[in-house]
């Protein structure tokens, strides 16, 4: 059972919170001493803490002090916190201090199990992000913890410490170029460069001379002798991106090289032995290429020592939300955003959609949210998913939290389209700029005029 931290001083509300979350390990405190030293004890994902502890029982500020220390100590856990019905003010400071979210007294136990449970769930999905980020730095780099991305990292650790070369196939932007560099960064040529080219973004007449380099004088320009990407990866590995669009007359000399480990340069006569391991990748059918005589046989067999088939983001489960989060950190950190997670609306449309541009998709979406949202949390909007018909949320049928949700979503919709004219804002949403400020005041939004 997960051990949730309950940080109350009224026997009364543990007994009853401790009865309405019998789900969990429940660990009682009823200090700001006693909670942290349960923190650092238990070190429970989550905690509900009520601001009202002695010795100012009357005010917040043992609270708020208790919730600081607290994210201080473990500032991955989610903090619920406890309020009464006029503590609206001290309950939103305390989400601008970092806590996960608040609910006020009187304890409900249907709604204050939902709550802990979304805490929990996306204190797991953050655990298991941080996990994947770890095995970032010391692994292959691939991040998931579905069956298939399990399967494709045992068959990267089995071929990398070989010589052998690798076709990857998989859609445009499931992440064929990190699985290369994964084979580069196991082998014993990690220390060694990893060369990319992509076949089909240079032009056909140019392609020759990017993979192969040439002599002073080969051509018209040619003021220098130049090395290509084959020799420029000597020692280490060479990604050929989208070999399929290899144009046809060029596929006989890249077979050569890969039979002989040697090349030629444009002009050259000399014949230079390169030390390349090299792993190709591409989205279409080679064998129908091959059977259309738009692709060589005896390149194909050679090239395909071993396949390696990566999964399209749609198949692979949870390792979306794993994803999104992992993204999330890396672009908060870099925009230097205080955005923390997804909402639960947020989450519901990662997991909803289909993502026909797999993990690039993924990439943009995320990348963009957390530069257009105005809070800590990244919503279903933030996410550019408020004109997908197709998408199904669970929406509130309480009218005020209807109206107010609208009213916020078009409010931030208005604003990045006027790219932060306030003016603009209010003549597009058709109120006057007071009305505007205040409505901003009314749903504490996070905008700068």
């Amino acid at each position: 059972m997960e051990k949730l931290l309950i940080v109350d001083d009224d026997p009364g509300i543990q007994k009853q919170l401790k009865w309405s979350l019998s789900d969990y390990e429940v660990v009682l405190a009823d200090t700001r001493e006693s909670a942290i030293a349960a923190v650092r004890r238990y070190e429970p994902k989550v905690v509900t803490l009520d601001l009202g502890l002695p010795p100012d029982e009357a005010n917040a500020s043992e609270g708020l002090a208790a919730l600081k220390e607290i994210l201080s100590i473990a500032p991955h856990t989610k903090v619920i916190v406890i309020t009464g019905n006029d503590d609206r003010t001290n309950a939103l400071k305390a989400i601008d201090m970092g806590a996960y979210d608040f609910y006020q007294k009187p304890v409900d136990a249907d709604v204050i199990n939902v709550i802990v449970s979304r805490a929990f769930s996306l204190a797991n999905i953050e655990y298991d992000n941080r996990t994947m980020r770890s095995v970032v730095g010391t692994d292959s780099g691939i991040i998931g913890s579905s069956a298939s991305i399990e399967r494709l990292r045992t068959m990267v650790q089995r071929i990398a410490p070989t010589e052998i070369t690798a076709l990857l196939l998989g859609e445009s932007g499931t992440g064929k170029e990190v699985t290369a560099k994964a084979v580069h960064t196991v082998s014993n040529r990690k220390d060694q460069p990893f060369i990319a080219i992509n076949c089909a973004s240079i032009p056909e007449n140019l392609l020759e001379s990017e993979l192969f380099g040439f002599e002073k004088g080969a051509f018209t320009g040619a003021h220098k002798t130049t090395l290509g990407k084959i020799e420029c990866a000597q020692g280490g590995t060479l990604f050929l991106d989208e070999i399929g669009d290899m144009p046809f007359n060029l596929q006989a000399k890249l077979l050569r090289f890969l039979q002989e480990k040697v090349i030629e340069r444009l002009g050259g006569r000399k014949e230079i032995p390169v030390d390349v391991r090299v792993v190709c990748a591409t989205n279409q059918n080679l064998e129908e290429m091959v059977a259309n005589k738009e692709f060589r046989e005896d390149l194909f067999y050679r090239i395909t020592e071993i396949t390696l088939n990566i999964p399209p983001l749609r198949d692979r489960d949870e390792d979306v939300l794993i994803l999104a989060n992992f993204f999330l950190q890396q672009y908060a950190a870099e925009y230097k955003r205080n955005v923390r997670s997804f909402s639960d609306d947020g989450l519901q449309a990662l997991k909803s959609h289909r993502w026909p541009g797999n993990i690039r998709e993924l990439q943009n979406k995320v990348k963009s949210s957390v530069i257009m949202t105005t809070g800590t949390q990244v919503t279903a909007f933030d996410l550019g998913f408020f004109d997908q018909e197709n998408t199904e949320y669970e929406f509130s049928l309480n009218l005020r939290t209807v109206r107010e949700s609208a009213e916020t979503i078009a409010i931030q919709k208005a604003y990045a389209l006027t790219e932060g004219n306030m003016s603009k804002t209010a003549e597009l949403l058709g109120i006057t700029r007071p009305t505007l400020y205040s409505l901003i005041e009314k749903y504490e939004l996070n905008i700068n005029s």
